[in-house]
């Protein structure tokens, strides 16, 4: 049975996800329920990142916090969740340790290590708890800004994977492609699998907007790129929406972020997204000429400008807004996620500038 949700008051982010022409410029962060913030902190203290993740009540607490924070300044709100939960329903352990990131107890050391993934996963039994907290924050969001739901990408994931957590090199992943590259296309395509399922899964639980992280997409060179990752997050794209005009569910938009992968562009405007996120080291004016209009462009302000002052946040976000133009599909964010120790009030300069210029040139 379908839910039935609050009406939705500001779809400013979906019209112009669909490349409508909209009065203002929509704006949201990446990351933006996270540590940055002193009420998630208060959280924290009492339960663990996972813990936290599995309790919908608590996931949908933070999912809110910027919302009740910000108010009108934000124009989305993304479920507080993380992308190495697929690994988790996959079968291997993740811990979030402190000063750290994530850490996998039993990492993928050689192909035969693949056996130890599990062969069928129910995912909503196994994931089911990121529906439960999509569906309660969609309801107690009370239409106040449309709600995003995500994952990652294979490759990324895939790398999480072997190399057991963080990397400067990603070395014992890419090894993988040159190595063992039918196992690693069988490795993506099963974690492909689960991700189109978990996806539609999490529309059907309220999501009303997907976005795909490729967060170590430029590890990789073009050529491998096109090879490793490109085919497994264009079946995403193409298989979710397949999926859900079969439900006769509402087609989402979709957003794919594949940071670093500025020499993909050109390919991930035209796989099916109707949305491609860029990171700060693409300007607006490459990523229109390359992208020819067909998609809306998300970001891309550098995370680190929040730490200037006041003042040089105005002018970055402003030369920002004005470099995409008035007539671009166009929705603001940062080129990455906000990072952990940026004080809250520089992110409210950058949504204000955003909205205020995004406006103003409007009316020119």
């Amino acid at each position: 049975m379908a839910h039935q949700f609050p009406p939705l008051k500001n779809d400013l982010l979906l019209r112009a996800a669909r490349g409508e022409q909209v009065e203002r410029t929509p704006i949201w962060i990446m990351r933006q329920a996270g540590r940055y913030l002193p009420e998630f902190h208060e959280i924290r203290k009492h339960h663990g990142f996972f813990e936290v993740c599995r309790t919908p009540e608590l996931a949908c607490a933070l999912t809110l916090q910027p919302i009740d924070r910000y108010g009108s300044l934000l124009d989305a709100s993304i479920i507080f969740s993380d992308i190495l939960v697929i690994p988790q329903a996959l079968g291997l352990e993740v811990k979030m340790i402190e000063g750290r990131g994530p850490v996998f107890t039993a990492p993928l050391d050689t192909p035969a290590d693949i056996s130890r993934l599990h062969e069928k996963i129910d995912v909503g039994k196994e994931l089911g708890y990121v529906y439960e907290a999509i569906t309660l924050t969609r309801t107690k969001l009370e239409g106040r800004v449309p709600l995003l739901g995500f994952v990652g990408a294979p490759w990324t994931l895939m790398a999480y994977m072997i190399e057991g957590g963080g990397s400067k090199t990603l070395a014992k992943a890419k090894s993988w492609l040159w190595k063992y590259p039918e196992e690693s296309h069988r490795l993506l395509q099963r974690i492909t699998d689960v991700s189109v399922t978990f996806l539609v899964g999490q529309v059907k639980a309220g999501a009303q907007m997907l976005q795909v992280f490729d967060s170590w997409g430029g590890e990789l060179g073009p050529d491998d790129f096109k090879q490793f990752s490109l085919p497994y997050i264009a079946q995403i794209a193409s298989r979710v929406k397949e999926q859900l005009d079969i439900a006769d569910i509402e087609v989402v938009p979709m957003t794919i972020f594949a940071k670093g992968s500025w020499y993909a562009l050109e390919d991930l405007s035209s796989i099916g997204y109707d949305v491609v996120s860029l990171d700060w080291t693409i300007s607006p004016k490459y990523a229109r000429s390359v992208t020819k209009d067909r998609v809306c462009l998300q970001g891309n302000m550098d995370p680190t400008a929040l730490y200037g002052p006041d003042e040089a946040i105005r002018e970055i976000a402003t030369k920002m807004v004005k470099d995409f133009g008035k007539d671009a599909k166009y929705i603001a964010n940062l080129g990455h996620g906000i990072l952990p120790t940026v004080n809250p009030d520089s992110l409210k300069v950058y949504l204000e500038t955003v909205q205020q210029v995004s406006a103003e040139i409007r009316k020119q």
